[in-house]
């Protein structure tokens, strides 16, 4: 087998199998980094989430759960366009809210996409009056298009899209109102699921075994082949 190795042509299949070893090693290892973030992220959520509400102008971590009283500007409200749930197109629905710390947007909830993603919908009345939010503090997103969309429409919540500017460094995501507010369903949490990483960084793993048992069955049934010729030929 070492004669073999020797050779040209194998010297130069295992050049080609050690690369795709290191790449198929690399991608694992990405895979399990993106689990460990997403672990992180998870922790992270339940950590806040278990939190006290606080004001919002205190919120310094994602998730972090708020409470804010003030008012609805409805006439700055604007949606937030696919943003699917449960595989069903909709709608976030943003509301400035005037309160004793400035202006905060609050995202109310979903609300189903009837028509097409650029057709504004017929978005639910916010309570009027004095209204007290409780939700999770939200980071800002960044717009990915502005153009081709009807007014009062966004892509993503950023803050250089809004009407209406805040001071703060981000937005409320609604989860309890008082009074309580009708015809939006609560905008789901993101599902953090490192299975499917975890699975694809093993898979990665298998595919390096495999190449490093191919390698060496190619190379092992050539040497015999090799022994049996030189035999029939003494």
């Amino acid at each position: 087998m070492l004669s073999l190795l020797r050779t040209r042509r194998w010297l130069s299949f295992t050049a080609v199998v050690i690369i795709v070893i290191i790449a198929f090693g690399l991608l694992s290892r990405w895979q399990w980094s993106r689990a460990e973030e997403k672990q992180v992220l998870n922790s992270s959520m339940v950590s806040a989430r278990d939190q006290d509400p606080i004001t919002p102008a205190n919120a310094a971590t994602e998730w972090t759960p708020v409470r804010i009283t003030g008012s609805y500007d409805i006439t700055n409200e604007v949606v937030v366009r696919k943003r699917p749930q449960e595989t069903v197109n909709g709608f976030w629905v943003m509301t400035p809210l005037n309160s004793a710390d400035g202006t905060v947007w609050v995202n109310r909830g979903w609300l189903r996409a009837d028509g097409n993603a650029t057709t504004y919908p017929d978005v639910p009345s916010a309570p009027a009056g004095e209204v007290t939010v409780t939700g999770l503090w939200r980071d800002w997103q960044q717009a990915r298009t502005t153009s081709g969309l009807p007014p009062g429409m966004i892509s993503d919540v950023d803050p250089d899209v809004l009407p209406v500017p805040t001071p703060l460094d981000g937005f409320v995501q609604l989860t309890e109102s008082q009074p309580e507010q009708t015809g939006l369903a609560g905008t789901q949490l993101p599902e953090i699921d490192d299975v499917q990483n975890i699975s694809y960084a093993v898979q990665w793993i298998l595919f390096a075994v495999v190449c490093i048992g191919g390698w060496f069955f190619f190379l092992r049934r050539e040497a015999r082949e090799d022994s049996r010729k030189s035999a029939q030929e003494d």
